[in-house]
């Protein structure tokens, strides 16, 4: 009978609840499964663990560039045997070799000639390994063959104090298991090595080693040989943390389990660089590179042998439905205001124009070639200030983060900073250098050459149409500094004069990435609308070198270019963010690089609005599209874990009958075919 002790009890979904055979309305062929709440355990005489808080050690690396002699040469040598000799199994022996232990190693597969570069005694039959009483056995299978390759091992040709240590991803299982099929005189250790190949590939240092002692005998060889086995990592400068297997698999499910889905999810999705890359999204790319390195079985293993990791998974489908619905009743409410506002009750909602350009697909068939993607280089002269002849006076609409971010690198360079905003920012305005003005008429009459927008996307319009244009000269330059480009791009075509400039632009940056400077930062641009005449083009040029002084990635792009690659990146990004930060996430004692990697995406996208979110949402068209690809790429997932899992119990359940009624079809196929193939066949006349 299969046991699946991994699979949660108490579901969120009810829908999902028939997977749990404790549920009452369990289907008979589901109760008849092993499905324990509580792990079996066996009474030990020997000395065995007691539940465990995090215990955490590690040691420092002498700095100096002599070898360390206690790093290459143990103090004593072991003998230990490698069950499962494929790319982590030769991952662990090099290290293991060069602290001059005596390395063996089985697999199915014949590893012979790498294992003889690695210096590794390889033995393609078990008992031939056995037969050698190695002190150690170190299962290094996957989590899925662990069992059929535990039994397959001749235990009695193997000393009785022989130390069993695996180091499968979850524990609980790992620990049931050895306890379960080792005689009662043999040694466990369960241990977690919180990196790999990819992860690891510099060193170990300060990468967490965790492990629970289940059992251990009480003779003083035995004690030592633990601890002599545990230095292995210690002396690597691993973080040793000692934990016990249920709280591991706890820990696990919300942090390894939930990176490899969020991994796997992306990869689905197709998550592809794009030219104007910003950190947080460069931060996803290398989530899926890492985790989709490692097998779909790896992840099956985390799913199924983990029994949180199903709460985590519906956990995480309910807070992406959550977000999305928040994003729907949002439009929503905007259709009502659009509809029924201002005696339009009768109007039909196809007949609204969307003139935010957002819920409707109207510019589909705007230009998506690489080709608009024009590189733009500074030939200025990179300095601290500028000359009095390339200096600007900018006026700031919209004095807040965003805004006073940009006006302390206008002031340091040089040029002439005016500000306004509703909310009174006198004072952060004058410690900038900044003159702000209260009142729109008073800034506009100082007649700025550059109209710097750096409102939210949602309040763009307002303020656009509040501004006294006419108080302004002829050519003033409009800039934005927007999320999304499309739609200020036709906001400013439909309202500023013909006689005005456009430029449309986005840092890929803000307050939190760009706080160490902007250098290599991509600012993306787009020259919607600027005079032919020499004095414009020239005025745009110094408003660009602004940014390439600082070191910026200058591309110039189409605005319709711009809002698909921020669909399938920055919105994705913040996507993920929000939907993390619902899941509450918080960091563990044994965090991975890659739970690392989401718990700064979370805090990174957190820091925004929703509004902004909402606005990425809303102002670009391409992020309906994206939203259900994301929504696909997450179902698809499932589809994939709960088909296995389908097939698991089907043929556990039905696999003997299924194999006797398909030899039975090919016999009457085999026989049919000979029948009407026969020379000697019936002719009915």
């Amino acid at each position: 009978m299969i046991s699946l002790p991994s699979l949660h009890p108490s579901l969120l979904k009810p829908s999902l609840s028939l997977l749990s055979s404790s549920s009452p309305s369990a289907p008979p062929f589901l109760q008849s499964l092993s499905f324990p709440t509580t792990p079996p355990t066996k009474p030990i005489p020997l000395r065995s663990s007691k539940p465990l808080h995090a215990k955490c050690s590690s040691t420092t690396a002498s700095p100096t560039s002599e070898p360390d002699p206690h790093h290459t040469r143990p103090i004593s040598t072991l003998k230990i045997a490698i069950i499962g000799f494929g790319n982590y199994g030769q991952f662990l022996a090099k290290t293991l070799v060069s602290q001059g232990h005596q390395v063996l190693a089985h697999s199915r597969s014949d590893y012979s000639n790498i294992a003889k570069k690695l210096r590794v005694s390889f033995f393609l039959n078990p008992h031939d390994l056995c037969e050698q009483h190695p002190e150690i056995i170190l299962l290094c299978t996957s989590i899925i063959s662990t069992e059929q390759v535990l039994k397959s091992l001749p235990l009695q040709r193997l000393k009785r104090s022989t130390l069993f240590v695996d180091v499968l991803s979850v524990k609980e299982f790992a620990k049931n298991l050895l306890l379960d099929v080792l005689p009662r005189d043999f040694d466990i250790i369960c241990s977690h090595p919180m990196f790999g190949p990819q992860s690891a590939k510099q060193s170990w240092k300060d990468l967490f080693f965790v492990y629970e002692k289940v059992r251990i005998g009480n003779e003083s060889s035995r004690l030592q040989r633990c601890e002599e086995f545990l230095g292995i990592f210690q002396r690597e400068g691993c973080k040793m943390v000692e934990m016990s297997c249920q709280e591991q698999d706890k820990f696990a499910a919300g942090s390894q389990f939930m990176t490899h889905t969020v991994g796997r999810v992306l990869d689905v999705f197709g998550l592809e660089s794009t030219p104007i890359n910003t950190k947080g999204y460069e931060t996803l790319l290398d989530l899926v590179e890492n985790t989709c390195g490692d097998s779909f079985d790896l992840y099956y293993g985390l799913f199924l042998f983990n029994r949180s990791a199903l709460e985590m998974l519906e956990r995480l489908d309910l807070v992406f439905d959550a977000l999305r619905n928040e994003l729907f009743g949002r439009l929503h409410h905007v259709v009502r205001k659009q509809l029924f506002e201002n005696g339009e009750k009768g109007k039909n909602p196809q007949d609204i124009s969307y003139r935010n350009g957002a819920a409707l697909a109207s510019t589909s068939n705007a230009l998506r070639s690489q080709n608009v993607i024009i590189p733009y280089e500074f030939k200025g002269k990179i300095s601290e200030s500028v000359d009095d002849s390339s200096k600007l006076k900018i006026a700031i609409v919209g004095f807040g983060n965003f805004g006073q971010f940009l006006a302390k690198t206008l002031a340091r360079q040089g040029h002439s900073v005016l500000a306004y905003s509703r909310t009174d920012y006198r004072d952060v305005a004058r410690k900038l250098g900044v003159s702000f003005f209260s009142d729109a008429n008073d800034l506009c009459e100082e007649h700025p050459e550059v109209i710097l927008l750096c409102t939210s996307i949602l309040s763009t319009e307002k303020v656009l149409k509040s501004l006294p244009l006419q108080r302004l000269k002829r050519s003033t330059l409009f800039v934005d500094v927007l999320s999304v480009k499309e739609f200020p791009r036709n906001l400013f075509l439909q309202h500023l004069p013909s006689d005005f400039d456009i430029l449309c632009t986005h840092p890929m940056f803000g307050p939190e990435s760009g706080k160490n400077g902007w250098n290599g930062l991509a600012f993306v641009f787009d020259k919607v609308r600027v005079g032919n005449d020499e004095r414009h083009a020239a005025r745009c040029n110094r408003f660009l070198d602004i940014f390439a002084r600082e070191g910026c990635r200058m591309v110039e792009m189409a605005c319709a270019e711009h809002d698909w690659h921020a669909a399938g990146s920055q919105f994705i990004t913040h996507t993920m963010g929000r939907v993390l930060e619902k899941l509450d996430l918080v960091p563990t004692p044994i965090n991975t690089k890659g739970y690392e990697t989401l718990l700064k995406l979370v805090e990174n996208t957190a820091g925004d609005s929703f509004e902004l979110y909402y606005g990425l949402f809303m102002y670009n068209v391409n992020a309906m599209e994206q939203l259900e690809r994301m929504d696909f790429a997450f179902e698809s997932l499932k589809k994939q874990l709960f088909g296995r899992l389908h097939g698991v119990i089907r043929k556990e359940l039905f696999g003997n009958s299924e194999k006797l009624e398909v030899l039975q079809e090919k016999s009457v196929e085999r026989n049919g075919a000979a029948l009407s193939s026969s020379p000697e066949s019936v002719e009915i006349s």
